[in-house]
C-alpha cells in the first residue's frame, strides 16, 4: 500500500488524524493534512483505508501495489 495526499483538496477536517494518528498529522498553522507514513505497515493499513474512506474532501489516495 502506498498513500498520497492532495494538500490542495484537504479541508482540514482532521478525521484522518483521529482514525490513524500514526499515519496522518495536521499542520499547526492551517490544519492541512501531512503524511507521516506513505507506506504504512500491515497493522496500520486498515485504519489508513478507513481514514481515506471518511475524508470529506477525498484528499487521500491509496495505491494498492
Amino acid at each position: 500500500m502506498k498513500l498520497s495526499v492532495d494538500e490542495g483538496r484537504c479541508c482540514g477536517a482532521g478525521q484522518c488524524v483521529l482514525i490513524a494518528p500514526e499515519v496522518f498529522d495536521q499542520r499547526d498553522e492551517d490544519g492541512i493534512v501531512t503524511l507521516l507514513e506513505p507506506s504504512p505497515a500491515a497493522d496500520l493499513q486498515a485504519s489508513a483505508r478507513e481514514a481515506a474512506a471518511v475524508c470529506p474532501a477525498a484528499a487521500i489516495t491509496i495505491d494498492e501495489q
